[in-house]
């Protein structure tokens, strides 16, 4: 409830500006929505104190496994899995409240976990941590939309992602990719749209912004086999593809905290292109293109929906058509391949990105008046002159005068921004 607006009420009807019916009616309205709310300090606690339960019987029965036979420890095996189900049936039956359904559906997905770790330890069942990780976000999948649950959501993207690296990374070209982590991440998107159609501005939408991205990114590397030439080339396709999404216009309202693909795609293609602004890793790309590779048709899908992406997005404004964080990688695309016969030009060329992507974010932050993204197109450009210091002879006293010219304008363009910004709101 609204305790400050409810406290002002009676002075409102004592000044006439509203009657003791419309007083009455906005206190009814926000006892309704309070007890509408689940208390989330409540809800937090709830699903961390089931998951706590699940691990504390995991450890309470390891430390006397051995003592019970065979049928005890197969009856065992299966009663975190019982009580689970038990309790989200209760939660169902008696439609409890969001906490119940939380609580439940997590006891329920570690219950899945130890049911299954422990029936096969029992029975000595072959198999890898991969297929054992796969089988139980395959398994608790369900559970997403039984119960609409944002706990089971998110456990299921780390999970899966866990899986995709445990099962794709270790062993380089010998280890399969992980290809089901797409259809099941594809299958959690519609709940994911759901959260957004009925309110974008829950916290756990947030956290997904994150964790969507950053679990693609993570676990791309695991579908690089034998071609690792073509690792810069998909992560920049990859960020552009993130980028463009959080430029869409799902997203583009969002504050800048909240929206991760913004945030990821942006600093993963400025970190990739400064990397990549070093002359002699280029001079390490000079190989022969074999298209009949893995590594090949992963570019041409991430273009495809990369491009399908920032077309969907597209704002005919003069603002959208100066955003070179949208388009980077298409010129990327086209300067990796010059790179193979010409290092030189596209080390030239990766070095006038960074720069424009740097003037790019200083103007932007200069025309919404926000002092993080002025700094961060500072930051840019700072951090790709340190760079250019590392393959140029330059003195030791014409770097240190760089530096002092650099940390003047930093100083210069946040006095400038705040006397522009005091103007604007003595004005107001």
């Amino acid at each position: 409830m609204n305790s400050k607006l409810i406290k002002e009420l009676p002075e409102l009807v004592r000044n006439d500006i509203i009657s003791e019916e419309v007083s009455h009616n906005i206190q009814k309205y926000y006892e309704g929505k309070g007890a509408a709310t689940p208390n989330k300090l409540f809800l937090i606690f709830g699903v961390l104190g089931a998951a706590l339960i699940g691990i504390g019987i995991l450890l309470i029965l390891a430390h006397n496994w051995d003592d019970f036979s065979r049928s005890i420890k197969t009856i065992i095996a299966f009663v975190p899995l019982v009580i689970g189900q038990l309790c989200v049936g209760y939660a169902l039956v008696k439609k409890k409240g969001k906490t119940w359904k939380e609580a439940s559906g997590t006891f329920l997905f570690f219950g899945i976990g130890i049911s299954m770790a422990l029936v096969s330890q029992i029975y000595n069942i072959p198999g890898d941590f991969g297929t054992y990780l796969l089988t139980w976000v395959v398994l608790s999948l369900p559970l997403i939309y039984l119960l609409k649950s944002n706990a089971l959501a998110l456990l299921h993207v780390v999970f899966l992602t866990y899986y995709s690296c445990e099962y794709g990374y270790g062993l380089g070209s010998y280890n399969p990719s992980p290809w089901l982590f797409f259809p099941l991440i594809f299958a959690v998107l519609p709940f994911y749209f759901n959260l957004l159609k009925q309110d974008a501005t829950k916290n756990m939408v947030a956290i997904l912004h994150w964790i969507l991205p950053l679990s693609s990114v993570i676990v791309m590397g695991a579908f690089i086999k034998t071609e690792w030439e073509f690792l810069p080339l998909i992560y920049i396709i990859l960020f552009g593809l993130i980028y463009n999404i959080g430029s869409s216009s799902l997203l583009k309202k969002e504050r800048l905290r909240r929206n991760g693909y913004l945030v990821l795609g942006s600093l993963g293609t400025v970190i990739l292109l400064l990397i990549m602004s070093f002359k002699d890793l280029w001079t390490e790309l000079s190989f022969e293109i074999l298209m009949n590779t893995q590594e090949v048709y992963m570019v041409v899908a991430l273009f495809v929906m990369a491009i399908s992406v920032m077309l969907f997005s597209f704002n005919k404004s003069e603002k959208e058509q100066s955003n070179l964080f949208k388009y980077v990688f298409i010129a990327f695309v086209v300067l990796f391949f010059i790179g193979i016969t010409s290092p030189g030009i596209a080390t030239i060329g990766v070095n006038i990105l960074v720069f424009a992507l740097g003037i790019i974010a200083i103007k932007k932050g200069t025309d919404g008046q926000h002092f993080g993204v002025l700094n961060y197109g500072l930051l840019i450009i700072t951090t790709l002159i340190i760079c250019r210091f590392f393959d140029t002879d330059l003195s030791f006293v014409i770097r240190g005068l760089l530096f002092v010219v650099i940390g003047v304008g930093f100083f210069l363009a946040n006095y400038i921004m705040l006397k522009q910004k005091s103007r604007k709101e003595i004005r107001k």
